[in-house]
């Protein structure tokens, strides 16, 4: 039985494949498949804190890998054919070490791309990262049929049986990952320990290709002296991996997430405490006062029992650093909040001093509102992330979902960023037509009164939204006077759960933001 897996002319002599040839093949294709969607999620965190976990980010991925797979699908049948020498256990030997270096060509391929903005940036980073590893994982199935094929007549059975066991070991792949891997580890951990797996697995298979023709001893300490050096020159590498800390930025926090790459940063020069999720600032804080937030929006938020002065119970989605709901606490307002990163809402807790007054709940927001069984004077949509606000929490189903959770005379308060002039101030006017057709009153403020480029908030009610004098001072209804914006029209269209352009409509916003971001914090802090 010492056949090569190497030679296909060896299997056409025999009628039958071994049970041994047919778990080893089972599982090399059930193994690279899980490794093609392993790479495929990973890349959105690899990519995603520099360009934002965008829709841009995510069809780069889609098309890098499905590139990668028709590649290596051609490639792996024409070498099959042409090449029966090249040994397997060599296409997965490739496939480690092209997956180790990942890790270690992540920042100079994000510096090289940057100029070319967002989408190019994100696709060509996408496409010089992850073509190779998955171009030579894709090789296998085409190259294990032709193996394991000795009767034509059983071809197109075997075909499917590969490919079937491959899709079960991508989808065991992708379970394992977004519901094991991560959370515990991070995602350099798991490459390292993927090219980890990958070597051990060309280990196995170049033993059992050259079974009965000695060597195996030597093989076998080959193998191990090559993946010991390249997995010791990333270990040093990570070791000895610079960070972008200098003398007047230092980390305090930082954890991996399902959701995002969550960061507490001190910036000792500005004196500001700010998070970040992915390619975000989620929170700004007085390095001297980190209760007291520093996001303007957050100023014209709060202020909202001025039109309410009676209001006693608020919900707010998106927690950040939980400034809007200390600010509303001050007032006598009991806030619940709805937050869907569990490190986010840490952070808060041990980095910002955030103490909920009412009810913290960690889950997806339109799945917890369905679950709610209170209704409230204030409710304060604040979720952003990567330049856009998630799309789907701004279809007119959402927010009649809120809606029904209003008192009667409830106002509903949407943190949206955005331009005020011109064709780019189409996003937030979809998303003021979108209220109207929920609500009878809207008004419209903004952060920065003399800025183009803004954070729109938007409130909205049954009732009228009317300003209480007797409930601020007049230095602060002077500022809101100054801070209140005419500019929005209506429209015929409306953000629906089917019909949704907001997020393609949000690439000059999220450009902008970025730009904005690099100014305010450097290029370095992105780069992982």
């Amino acid at each position: 039985m010492a056949k090569s897996l190497s030679n296909a002319s060896t299997y056409a002599k025999t009628d039958s494949v071994s049970a041994l040839d047919r778990t080893i093949l089972y599982l090399t294709v059930s193994l690279t498949g899980a490794s093609v969607m392993v790479l495929e999620l990973l890349g959105t965190r690899l990519i995603g804190p520099f360009y934002g976990v965008s829709l841009y980010v995510w069809s780069s991925l889609i098309s890098v890998t499905m590139i990668a797979l028709a590649l290596g699908y051609w490639l792996g049948g024409m070498i099959a054919d042409r090449v029966p020498r090249l040994r397997l256990s060599y296409l997965i030997a490739s496939a480690a070490v092209s997956t180790l270096l990942i890790p270690i060509s992540i920042r100079p391929v994000l510096l090289l791309t940057d100029p070319m903005g967002l989408r190019a940036g994100a696709f060509l980073s996408a496409l010089l990262l992850f073509t190779v590893p998955l171009t030579l994982l894709a090789m296998t199935g085409p190259y294990v049929i032709k193996l394991a094929a000795r009767q034509l007549a059983n071809v197109g059975a075997l075909s499917g049986s590969v490919y079937a066991v491959s899709t079960l070991g991508s989808v065991i792949g992708t379970i394992a990952l977004g519901f094991y891997l991560l959370p515990i580890t991070g995602a350099r951990a798991v490459l390292y320990g993927l090219s980890a797996l990958l070597g051990l697995l060309a280990s196995i298979l170049a033993l059992y290709e050259r079974r009965g023709s000695g060597g195996n001893i030597a093989t076998l300490c080959v193998a191990v002296i090559v993946f010991a050096c390249f997995g010791s020159v990333a270990l040093a590498y990570e070791h000895h991996r610079s960070q972008p800390w200098g003398k007047n930025l230092s980390l305090l926090y930082e954890s991996e997430s399902v959701y995002g790459w969550v960061r507490v940063i001190d910036d000792h020069a500005q004196k500001v405490r700010f998070m970040m999720s992915d390619a975000s600032t989620i929170s700004a804080a007085d390095l001297d006062n980190v209760r007291l937030g520093l996001l303007s929006y957050q100023w014209v938020t709060q202020r909202l029992p001025v039109f309410r002065p009676g209001a006693r119970s608020a919900l707010l989605i998106g927690l950040g650093g939980g400034h809007i709901a200390a600010g509303l606490e001050s007032q006598g307002v009991k806030t619940d909040a709805i937050e869907i990163d569990p490190s986010v809402a840490y952070a808060a807790s041990r980095y910002f001093h955030y103490r909920p007054s009412g009810d913290l709940i960690i889950g997806d927001a339109r799945y917890q509102i369905r679950r709610l069984n209170k209704t409230y004077d204030f409710i304060i949509h604040d979720c952003f992330t990567g330049g856009s606000e998630p799309a789907h929490l701004m279809s007119v189903e959402t927010l009649r979902a809120l809606k029904a959770h209003l008192n009667s005379g409830g106002i509903l308060a949407i943190n949206f960023v955005g331009f005020t002039e011109g064709e780019r101030r189409r996003p937030a006017q979809l998303v003021y037509r979108t209220l109207g057709e929920v609500f009878g009153h809207r008004r419209v403020y903004v952060s920065e009164p003399n800025s183009e480029f803004n954070d729109f908030i938007f409130f909205a009610s049954d009732a009228p939204i009317a300003v209480h004098p007797e409930a601020a001072s007049a230095k602060t209804l002077d500022l809101l006077a100054e801070r209140e914006f005419f500019g929005m029209t209506e429209g015929e269209t409306i953000v629906t759960d089917d019909f949704n352009p907001l997020e393609s409509l949000q690439v000059s916003k999220a450009e902008m933001y970025r730009k904005v971001l690099l100014q305010r914090i450097g290029l370095e802090v992105l780069l992982r």
